[in-house]
């Protein structure tokens, strides 16, 4: 096994032809700083260069897996809202994206809360597998943005557009065991089970031909693309005008508080 942990926010693991990142922001409830979305995108992106890696997944250190973007930082400097605009997939009205495309598949281990960006961010993965204590919810609408990773796309699909549409327009949570009888997990286990089990399903994918196993998923992607490429891009292309045109570092401080507070009470 090796491990680089030269950096704090983001570990990185590969053992048995699995490589493993886990947001290491507990404290933050790993709330996405520039500092942590950069390294994101380029964990991710040496994992899939890595000869020695078959099949990636994504986690957080307990007790969330991400409170999405880091709300302090949104409502100072705002540098987070637009850092994901480094990724190479950003060209005119085109989708953004939290990493490159990858040529291996990503299994999401969603440990605790997966909220708006975080939720984008399970969103973004292949396969999700929930902890007992994981809950979703999408609270774009309280703080006053826009998705801008997929989320108006992927969850309707993953879940329904009535069901996904009372996600957003309430901000309401779904917990695990609703999540996976709605079909937006593929499955719930308990709590210590988590990681054990998407390593169990990533030896089941490793142990596949590799050519066949990532032209496939290469196959699936690109008829995904089809058919929500261009909600993808009306998403991209209102989130935008929505930020230039709102967009106030103050205001959205001053939601903050209650935001956390309403999730607190919600679990």
């Amino acid at each position: 096994m090796t491990t680089d942990e030269s950096a704090s926010v983001l570990l990185k693991d590969i053992s048995d032809r699995i490589g493993m990142i886990t947001l290491n922001r507990p404290a933050a409830r790993n709330a996405l700083s520039t500092q942590l979305l950069r390294e994101l995108r380029a964990g991710i992106a040496e994992l899939d260069a890595s000869d020695d890696v078959d099949v990636i997944i994504l986690t957080g250190a307990d007790p969330a897996f991400s409170a999405g973007l880091d709300l302090k930082e949104l409502g100072s400097t705002g540098q987070n809202l637009g850092s994901t605009n480094e990724t190479p997939r950003v060209l005119g009205d085109e989708p953004n994206y939290p990493w490159a495309p990858t040529t291996k598949p990503i299994i999401g281990a969603v440990n605790g809360v997966a909220i708006t960006g975080g939720f984008e961010l399970a969103l973004q993965c292949d396969i999700l597998i929930a902890s007992e204590r994981a809950a979703f919810g999408d609270t774009h609408t309280r703080v006053g943005i826009l998705p801008g990773w997929g989320l108006s796309v992927l969850l309707p699909q993953a879940v329904g557009v009535r069901r996904a549409l009372e996600m957003s327009l309430t901000g309401n949570f779904m917990m695990a065991d609703e999540a996976l009888h709605f079909g937006l997990v593929n499955h719930v286990v308990p709590h210590d089970e988590l990681i054990p089990r998407a390593r169990k399903l990533a030896t089941d994918m490793v142990g596949n031909n590799q050519d066949g196993l990532r032209e496939l998923l290469a196959s699936y992607r690109a008829i995904h693309r089809l058919s929500v490429g261009e909600g993808e891009r009306h998403e991209a292309r209102v989130g935008r005008v929505w930020r230039k045109r709102t967009y106030d570092p103050a205001v959205i401080e001053a939601r903050r508080l209650a935001i956390m507070e309403r999730g607190r009470a919600q679990r």
